[in-house]
């Protein structure tokens, strides 16, 4: 019982922060009043005024505005996602297997950091991003399979509420493993929008990322902006009503992972 009041504490908590700011994405979230099938989509890359940021905005439909942190448009990214009603997440830079180094922006997570250090940039990325309800990585092909490193990632999203999800960008990553040990939902990437830069391939993994929910209950999908961000908020756009029309219900992260692993974020507003 107590655990029932809890949760609906916190869903009343969600919307009043949301207030009327989510109205304006949730108008055209359900064309379909039969059975429907949570899709999530995150879109990484927020922070740095790329191509495609006030597309993703004035979607109907509620995404999550995964923000970089430390750079010039960080804070105003995820005032405004918030003020729209969109989820807010961190999106972490990571030492990855291989890629250029101007790829990751400020304060990477590094391999050689020792744990007071990989606690002190996640403790000041969470400071940066406000009204952040969980973490990604971005790029951390290499971090997110060190075992030491994920887990003190891990304590500190535990602490401040946070959940985390796998972008997988490592077929080999422990991030999920850790994750339930410590308690916290596993959350996984399962498909990529844009790793092919055009409208079509959106849609048509769009359509992957459809036909994956229709057979899982919900899928988690990525996009960016950035150089081709006005094409993958464009594949977005004309997709919207046709997967709606098919039952396919365009959620918020927090949403999808409190229902589908039954959490409560207990360091909710903390930060």
């Amino acid at each position: 019982m107590y655990k029932l009041l809890r949760m609906m504490l916190i869903l009343g908590i969600l919307l009043i922060v949301l207030g009327d700011a989510g109205v304006q994405v949730a108008a055209a979230d359900d064309l379909n009043t039969g059975e429907q099938y949570k899709l999530a989509v995150i879109i990484d890359d927020f922070g740095n005024g790329q191509k495609g940021t006030d597309d993703m905005m004035q979607l109907p439909v509620r995404i999550t505005v995964a923000v970089m942190p430390f750079l010039p448009t960080s804070r105003a990214d995820a005032e405004k996602a918030h003020a729209a009603g969109h989820d807010v997440i961190i999106h972490m830079p990571m030492e990855p297997k291989q890629g250029r180094a101007s790829w990751l922006g400020p304060g990477v997570i590094k391999s050689t950091m020792k744990d007071a250090e990989i606690r002190e940039v996640m403790e000041k990325a969470i400071q940066d991003v406000p009204y952040a309800v969980g973490v990604n990585n971005h790029m951390g092909s290499k971090v997110t399979g060190d075992e030491r490193i994920m887990s003190v990632v891990l304590d500190v999203c535990r602490e401040h509420g946070l959940f985390f999800i796998d972008s997988k960008t490592n077929y080999h990553s422990v991030t999920g493993k850790i994750a339930v040990q410590k308690g916290l939902p596993e959350v996984n990437n399962h498909i990529f929008l844009d790793d092919v830069h055009t409208v079509s391939h959106v849609k048509k993994q769009l359509r992957l990322a459809a036909d994956y929910a229709k057979k899982n209950k919900y899928c988690i999908t990525i996009g960016h902006v950035g150089v081709f961000g006005e094409r993958t908020a464009a594949g977005l756009k004309e997709s919207i009503e046709e997967l709606q029309r098919e039952g396919i219900r365009f959620t918020s992260i927090s949403e999808l992972v409190m229902e589908q692993n039954n959490w409560s974020p207990d360091g909710l507003l903390v930060h």
